[in-house]
């Protein structure tokens, strides 16, 4: 076991030491530039306070590439011109303006191995200048007339929004299908002229990069005195160019406005086609908008003007170009002297993009070894001049775009690593003697032993990567073999020693057994083998390698001696089931040895469970065998979940038991009206295994219910009622929808049942009020249960009492004694238990002088005596007592006065029975 634990740790050194070293390499390889970032389309805005324009370059490369700069093709002088400056690949242009600076640039990155350009991008500048000063002159035109309003804008760049202001400051011209003020010329349409349009007109224009607005002038409009205009057909004013192009992707806005009178209506078509869905009408129909144009939408475009005098249109076709885009790229590439380079790039584009290739920023011209078809560059015969930086440019009237990779030519004599190689064979197999020499081009390879030159034979063979093949080697094979290797520049040689060694063999016992879940085994392995050379074992199960560290502890590597060594599985699990193979090697040879391993143990899940029929209280089950893992299945047990179980329950099956030779049965026993889901587990002699996934949910079909209310009983309540409770149905018991309680009652000695109906399922009392229900009447009550299938069962019959009344009669001798000063205690006779019994005493008192109720006082229970404090001596008191219970108050007793002195009380005693 240690030995394997120090294998693995070394395989881990040797990982880690590679990827050190492959970091290294990757940080010390030499390589041509590579963009990171190119510039982009600019706008700057001229009046800016910011007077410097970065243009964005940066490449990576080793060595660290130098960078210059193009403007309209033209290479920028850093050194003649101040106001440009290259900071880490950016050009930064002080005091930028349009004259001087507009225009399309491009970056150039360049080391020893070569030169790569940019895409280009355009600078451009942004500003608004001021209308002209000059007084606009007034159009007066008839009413009914129409009328355009020229804007005529200042100077800008770029694009500009237009809005027209009506008299003042900021009362917009609002547009309707009369008024339509155009994106394009930004004039203001008038299709028909109303009094109300009578005044000053100012256009105002805002950039649509810096927000800025200037006014123009104002244009006084008013109307002629000479008539009113009358009617006349539609002239079409503004209207979308013939020939439309736009960027796949954009929004596309198709201005039509038309004069007339009455007002035309403007409506559109697309030509042998339909309008995009996705298109909107805007500013009364006069703007068709296609958002996200696409090559689809391309076709022509028809917008129609009418009114009851006539009617004229439009037609122009948009065209939807794309810019190329990248289907193929090419890779670097690193070739031998006299190889063939074959590149090819694809893009599409519209119109279809065209080809042309650069090498280190130039053109490359077609040459006998160089040929140039549609994105294809083919060099036959590389030369080390051909080595450089490669670019395919992909280009259309719209764009282009650059890929690009380097190729590298290697041109080195012969190397070989490492040298002497030793080589160790079994007698009886073949042997390769490899000949890989680092070399370019390729260089001519021979082989030799001793001073011989080696010749293929039947039993030599030399293969087509220069590889010397023996076969059947036999001792006679050992010697050093040499091999030559040979090109233009240079020549050198690798020696090959070769040593015949005998066949190891191995054996693995036992070859195959079976054991239980838990059990123990030992598998072991013994090799016979040339004794100068070390053999090295490892363990796989079904052809991977063990890993004894994640395997919990259930094996252990044992090696008592260098040849033997031992497999030991404890507590074997069902997992641990396989082909399980002993790997010895040495430097001279490898063997296998493989024995099977099977594990008894409790069968796996069954398959699918399928519902296959459900009743109201049976469901039939089928399923498929699971594995038996080496021991018959012997019986299943069929299991069941609903909301009203706690987890999985075991069913009653028809036929039962289950037996192992069955994939169907039914379970009985099941309550109507509940989702279940099902599942089946299956047993052998080992034991019980894992259930099978559940079934899909399903519901039993409704019944009459089966389950009587439990716990019926009453009483209590108000005067003149019959109160009946009782334990709610659980809903797993309800067998259907519209389940609801029958609450049957009758008086004692009477023969028929009076019914009620209670519909809620939740329902735990019903109250039944009767006047004519003396208090503390015995019924017979019973409840029952009812759903949409019919009626169930009634509980037992019980007795139960209507309400008892308030108390009938007073309390009798009533009596009341002096305790001291402030104190006396009333006693008196409890009154005879009848239909209205007391559940306590209230004792009320007043002094004679005082006119109000006075104090009252509740006993606890039915105690017959009761203690007043806080009295006044010398004085008169009425007291009062009477019984109460839940139903009310009795009535009081009959009141007396006395007069006593200091220490002598009257009392007056009212008794009432609640």
């Amino acid at each position: 076991f240690g030995r394997n634990v120090s294998v693995v740790t070394f395989f881990n050194v040797c990982i880690s030491l590679k990827l050190f070293c492959l970091l290294r390499v990757l940080e010390s390889e030499e390589f041509g530039p590579v963009f990171v970032q190119e510039p982009h389309d600019a706008i700057f805005p001229l009046h800016s306070e910011e007077k410097k324009v970065m243009m964005s370059c940066e490449a990576r490369g080793n060595p660290v590439p130098a960078y210059s700069w193009f403007i309209n093709g033209t290479e920028v002088d850093i050194e003649a011109v101040y106001r440009y400056s290259v900071i880490d690949g950016n050009l930064i242009i002080t005091n930028a303006s349009e004259t001087a600076d507009y225009g399309r640039y491009q970056c150039k990155a360049e080391n020893i191995y070569g030169t790569v350009l940019s895409r280009d991008a355009l600078l451009q500048f942004t500003y608004l200048g001021d209308f002209s000063g000059r007084t606009r002159g007034g159009v007066s035109v008839r009413e009914g007339q129409g009328v355009v309003l020229m804007c005529t804008p200042p100077p800008h760049s770029p694009e500009i929004i237009y809005t027209w202001v009506f008299n003042e400051f900021p009362s917009f011209v609002a547009e309707d299908s009369r008024r339509f003020i155009s994106q394009v010329t930004g004039n203001l349409y008038v299709s028909k002229v109303q009094p109300s349009d009578v005044g000053s007109y100012i256009c105002l224009v805002k950039n649509t990069v810096t927000n800025a607005r200037v006014l123009s002038p104002p244009t006084p409009l008013t109307l002629r005195t000479d008539g009113i205009m009358g009617e006349y057909e539609p002239k079409i004013e503004v209207h979308f160019p013939q020939s439309v192009l736009a960027a796949k992707g954009v929004t596309v806005s198709l201005e039509c406005f038309a004069l007339g009178n009455p007002v035309p209506t403007i409506t559109w078509r697309k030509m042998n086609g339909n309008i995009p869905k996705k298109a909107r009408l805007r500013k009364s129909q006069a703007v068709l908008e296609i958002p996200n144009v696409q090559l689809e939408d391309t076709g022509t475009y028809e917008c129609k003007a009418e009114n009851p005098r006539g009617g004229t249109a439009f037609k122009g076709h948009l065209q939807i170009y794309t810019f190329p885009q990248w289907i193929s790229t090419i890779n670097n590439s690193q070739l031998d002297s006299g190889d063939q380079l074959h590149w090819e790039c694809k893009a599409t584009g519209s119109p279809r993009p065209t080809y042309r290739w650069l090498r280190n920023g130039g053109p490359i011209t077609p040459q006998s070894r160089v040929e140039m078809v549609n994105g294809e560059l083919i060099i036959q015969k590389v030369q080390q001049a051909d080595s450089g930086m490669y670019q395919c440019v992909a280009e259309n009237k719209y764009g282009a775009i650059y890929c690009s990779a380097e190729l590298k030519i290697s041109a080195s004599p012969p190397v070989f690593s490492p040298n002497p190689v030793r080589l160790i064979a079994t007698l009886g197999k073949d042997v390769l003697l490899e000949c890989k020499p680092r070399a370019s081009p390729k260089p001519r390879v021979t082989w030799r032993r001793g001073d011989r030159r080696i010749h293929p034979s039947r039993r030599i063979m030399l293969l087509r990567n220069n590889t010397l093949r023996i076969i059947n080697s036999s001792r006679s094979d050992e010697g050093d073999y040499v091999c030559r290797a040979e090109n233009q520049f240079g020549s050198a040689e690798m020696t090959a020693m070769l040593r015949v060694k005998e066949a190891m063999h191995v054996e693995l016992s036992p070859s195959k057994v079976e054991v239980t879940v838990g059990e123990s085994v030992v598998l072991s392995c013994k090799v016979s083998h040339d004794p100068s050379l070390e053999v090295a074992f490892q363990w796989l199960l079904n052809q991977q390698p063990l890993n004894f560290q994640q395997e919990g502890g259930h094996f252990e590597y044992i090696q008592r001696q260098s040849s033997t060594v031992d497999l030991m599985i404890r507590s074997i699990l069902l997992q641990h089931a396989g082909k399980y193979s002993c790997r010895a090697q040495t430097s001279a040879d490898t063997v296998f040895a493989e024995a099977e391993v099977l594990v008894r143990g409790p069968p796996g899940p069954p398959g699918v469970v399928i519902v296959e029929e459900i009743t109201d209280t049976t469901a039939t089950l089928s399923w498929s065998g699971g594995v038996d893992n080496h021991s018959p299945i012997s019986s299943y047990n069929l299991q069941a979940r609903s909301p009203f179980s706690l987890g999985w329950q075991t069913l009653r099956t028809d036929p039962e038991p289950v037996t192992g030779d069955m994939e169907s049965a039914m379970a009985v026993d099941l309550n109507p009206w509940v989702d279940y889901e099902f599942r089946v587990v299956a047993s052998n002699a080992i034991g019980t295994g894992d259930p099978s996934t559940p079934s899909r949910g399903v519901r039993t079909k409704e019944a009459v219910p089966s389950v009587a209310p439990a716990n019926v009983s009453g009483g209590n309540g108000r005067r003149h009622e019959l109160v009946t409770s009782w334990e709610p149905v659980s809903e797993e018991f309800q067998n259907g929808e519209g389940f609801g309680y029958i609450v049957a009652f009758r008086a004692n000695g009477t023969r028929g049942w009076k019914e009620k109906m209670v519909t809620s399922a939740d329902s735990t009392t019903y109250k039944y009020r009767d006047e004519t229900f003396p208090p503390l009447t015995p019924f017979e009550v019973k409840v029952g249960v009812y759903n949409n299938k019919g009626d169930g069962p009634f509980s037992g019959v019980v007795t139960v009492y209507s309400a008892e009344g308030e108390p009938r009669d007073a309390p009798s001798e009533v009596k009341a004694s002096s305790i001291s000063s402030k104190e006396i205690k009333v006693t008196w006779r409890p009154i005879n238990p009848g239909p209205g019994r007391p559940r306590g005493y209230e004792v009320s008192y007043r002094k004679d002088s005082e006119q109000e109720s006075g104090k009252k006082k509740k006993t606890a229970g039915n105690e017959t005596s009761m203690v007043l404090t806080g009295l006044e001596g010398n004085s008169v008191y009425v007291i009062t007592v009477r019984g109460f219970n839940s139903i009310g108050q009795g009535p009081a007793s009959t009141a007396s006065t006395t007069r006593k002195d200091s220490f002598i009380y009257l009392f007056f005693i009212y008794f009432t029975f609640v």
